[in-house]
């Protein structure tokens, strides 16, 4: 079949969307994307990137189509609006121009924001072949965890784009269990909605510690907590440094931060303040396929998410990395992602945003013995082999695209 996934993100960005194109095309689908120009998370466009080329570019094999946009900037205000609004518009003009031809279905990937489904269902209406939606985020929820009022303006014109697009999809997935009810409540028939989780990318597995690999880690002696991805004021790093102040007394306890972030210089002021310079190790952002290598030489990885009623139905796509790749895990999060936790016996859980729950979650791992740590990573990669592997959930995306090419 030949699929169209129309996402405002894409390769060279770091997103789980790549990983399903790839998947798609190894499936014997031929894929096609339709995009915008990267310039995530920085907010500036990617080197060898303009306003208007490349129009289009090939990516593994798969044909990338790109259509100019406003850049996010800081990610704050009025740009970030326009961020949104531009590719919607542009996608909506240029798409059915430059993306020529028939397609058996259209899948939109829907992070944030909601507008990304406008340009979908106006190429699911020309090209006559049923949408599925992957929703990633929930939106207008999202902007309510963003502290935007339900009054609002912005929050309601978000809900009817909301309701119009995930109304009009044949097939809506959802990334979380908890999705689902608000879904459902919104006016979508429960027959037209499926929980497709996140998975990991094949790279994700256990790996034993190689120095030559992850040499900033091998340098690190001690017990090492790992927190990899966003540092955000979603990510709770409050939480995170009252725990590591909570925990100075463990003589061997090292932090370790592999990311970015717009708060990252909010981070290192606290940590100076606290005098926490020689605990916490900041080696920065690396490429997403050499993480399990970071990993290996982790004793614990760690996720955090800010206590929100919206934050506690989403299952943050870390886990399903981590656990992957076969290590203990410390969460402090409330709903969803804290019941897969317990669920999968992988570590240690504790509420969103409790500093000493989350310092007794980590001490708990740090007594644990070599051998118990092992045991609860590979209780973590049972699980995910059970409910998240990547073959798994693209042959349960195939069969329901398939379903709705032959209606």
């Amino acid at each position: 079949m030949r699929l169209l996934i129309v996402t405002q993100y894409f390769w060279p960005e770091a997103f789980r969307v790549n990983d399903l194109a790839l998947g798609l095309k190894s499936l014997g689908h031929e894929v096609e994307v339709l995009t915008g120009m990267p310039n995530y998370p920085q907010g500036s466009l990617f080197p060898g990137y303009g306003w208007l080329r490349p129009a289009s570019e090939e990516f593994e094999g798969i044909r990338v189509v790109r259509v100019p946009m406003v850049t996010r900037g800081r990610s704050k205000g009025l740009r970030l609006a326009l961020n949104y609004l531009s590719f919607a518009v542009m996608a909506s003009l240029l798409g059915p121009l430059r993306c020529r031809g028939r397609f058996d279905a259209v899948l939109i990937f829907q992070p944030s924001p909601v507008t990304i489904g406008l340009p979908g269902l106006l190429m699911s209406a020309i090209k006559k072949a049923p949408a599925l939606i992957w929703i990633q985020d929930l939106w207008p929820d999202t902007l309510e965890a963003m502290g935007f009022r339900r009054s609002g303006i912005p929050f309601r014109v978000a809900a009817w784009l909301s309701d119009f697009v995930h109304r009009r999809c044949e097939r809506v997935l959802a990334q979380s269990r908890a999705y689902i009810p608000r879904i459902e409540a919104r006016g979508v028939a429960p027959s037209r909605i499926a929980y497709l989780p996140n998975w990991a990318e094949s790279f994700y597995r256990p790996l034993f510690p190689q120095e030559n690999i992850a040499d900033p880690m091998a340098q690190i002696r001690g017990f090492r907590v790992v927190f990899a991805g966003n540092i955000g004021s979603a990510q709770a790093f409050d939480t995170i440094i009252g725990a590591a102040r909570e925990l100075q007394h463990v003589e061997d306890l090292h932090w370790v931060v592999l990311g970015d972030g717009n708060m990252k210089a909010w981070l290192e002021a606290e940590i100076a303040r606290h005098g926490l310079g020689q605990r916490f190790h900041l080696p920065g952002r690396r490429p997403p396929e050499d993480m399990p290598a970071y990993f290996a030489h982790a004793d614990v990885l760690l996720v955090t998410l800010r206590s929100d009623p919206v934050f506690s139905l989403t299952i943050p796509s870390k886990i399903q990395s981590y656990l992957a790749c076969a290590k203990p895990v410390v969460a402090s999060l409330d709903g969803e992602g804290a019941a897969i936790m317990r669920e999968c016996g992988a570590g240690a859980v504790c509420s969103a945003e409790d500093v000493p729950g989350l310092a007794s979650a980590v001490l708990a791992v740090h007594r644990m013995t070599p051998q118990e740590r092992v045991a609860c990573g590979m209780r973590g990669r049972k699980y995910y082999e059970d409910n998240f592997e990547r073959t798994l959930l693209l042959n349960r995306l195939d069969e329901w695209i398939k379903q709705l090419a032959r209606n």
